[in-house]
């Protein structure tokens, strides 16, 4: 039997940016921009809220599946009937981030939470939509039985 954990964080998507560096003490150092970083944190704050799961009490070690929908928010200028199309998913956003940058930051922030490592994701999806809600719906399932 397979468990799945699903949960949402609420508001626009932060992508996962690359890495600042900094020249500090005869070597560079590389670091999460901030805006990363506080998502990141606010991923684990939607978990813990809306699941009860908090970082470091879990060690999952077998295979994991990632889906991840983006619901973006329709923009104000578009017509009624562009806006009704898109509440339909006639029309899904094309625009950046990339689905791969938010698949990263996700995965990142869940990584020695949900699962030990994320070599262990062996399938991922991510989905765009627009939505009157901005928000991202994360599910987990872990593929195998719970092993320690």
């Amino acid at each position: 039997m397979t468990e799945i954990i699903k949960f949402e964080v609420p508001g626009k998507a932060v992508p996962q940016a690359r890495p600042a560096a900094s020249f500090k003490g005869g070597r560079y150092w590389r670091y999460d921009p901030v805006q990363c970083r506080e998502y990141k944190n606010k991923i684990l704050e939607c978990l813990k809220a809306q699941c009860g799961i908090s970082q470091g009490n879990f060690e999952y070690t077998g295979a994991v599946k990632v889906e991840v929908i983006e619901y973006r928010k329709i923009p104000k200028s578009w017509s009624k009937i562009k806006r009704a199309a898109a509440l339909e998913n006639k029309i899904r956003p094309v625009s950046k981030p990339d689905t791969d940058n938010i698949l990263k930051i996700v995965k990142d922030a869940l990584n020695g939470v949900l699962w030990k490592d994320d070599a262990q994701v062996v399938s991922d999806k991510v989905e765009k939509f627009y939505s009157q809600e901005p928000r991202l719906v994360i599910s987990v399932e872990y593929l195998n039985e719970m092993i320690n």
